[in-house]
């Protein structure tokens, strides 16, 4: 567990580095990320982005246990 969390840390903390970097990407605005504006209200859900991410992190946590 301990090893998890300090793995995790350090992920967070490389991500929150390069995140200006990261930003030029367009993740939070790919399609199928779901967004409504009508006056007075907005919903965002960023469907796609969430499922990059997920892969992302999945494969780096199978490359860490290999």
């Amino acid at each position: 567990m301990q090893r998890l969390l300090v793995t995790l840390g350090l992920i967070l903390l490389v991500v929150g580095m390069f995140w200006p970097w990261l930003s030029r990407l367009g993740l939070g605005r790919l399609p199928g990320d779901i967004r409504i504006v009508r006056d007075g209200f907005s919903f965002y859900f960023p469907l796609t982005t969430g499922i990059l991410i997920s892969l992302a992190v999945s494969a780096i946590l199978w490359f860490l246990r290999r």
